[in-house]
């Protein structure tokens, strides 16, 4: 379970005194813990490895726009301090599929769907998010599946 290996993860890096890495776990648990509190008040469980998985996948993102912000500003040791947390970050993430990869994906889940025009897009993205979650970059998903429709 992810949240047994953000806790073991936290304790190695206390051991070695990585701070980047411990700031970064804590940041990870902090969010999770913040998602239990929002669905504890729907009911009494916490939530699961694929929601956390969305958690991660959402905090690479913010963290990849505020990179590209740091570096339109010249804040290039911020910028490079945002690429560390990704990285760590991603260690808990699930092995992420290459572009031929994504394109097969994309082709499978176009069949699947029996998808005909870009009216379908939503269908795909469905199927795409609930086989594949943490796994791809979505946006390029949907670019690719648009440029296979049009």
């Amino acid at each position: 379970m992810l949240r047994e290996k953000f806790n073991t993860a936290m304790k190695e890096a206390m051991r070695s005194k990585d701070r980047r890495r411990l700031s970064t776990i804590r940041l990870i648990m902090a969010a999770v813990k913040d998602r239990d509190i929002s669905v504890r008040t729907e009911s009494d469980s916490k939530v699961g490895d694929s929601e956390i998985i969305d958690i991660l996948s959402k905090m690479v993102k913010q963290r990849n726009d505020s990179i590209k912000a740091y570096e339109d500003a010249g804040r290039l040791e911020l910028a490079k301090q945002e690429s560390d947390e990704i990285d760590i970050i991603r260690e808990f993430l699930p092995r992420q599929l290459d572009q031929s990869e994504i394109e097969v994906a994309v082709k499978k889940a176009i069949e699947d769907t029996s998808a005909s025009g870009l009216k379908d897009i939503g269908k795909i993205m469905a199927t795409l998010k609930q086989e594949y979650s943490g796994q791809m970059d979505f946006s390029k998903a949907s670019a690719m599946a648009k440029g296979l429709l049009s």
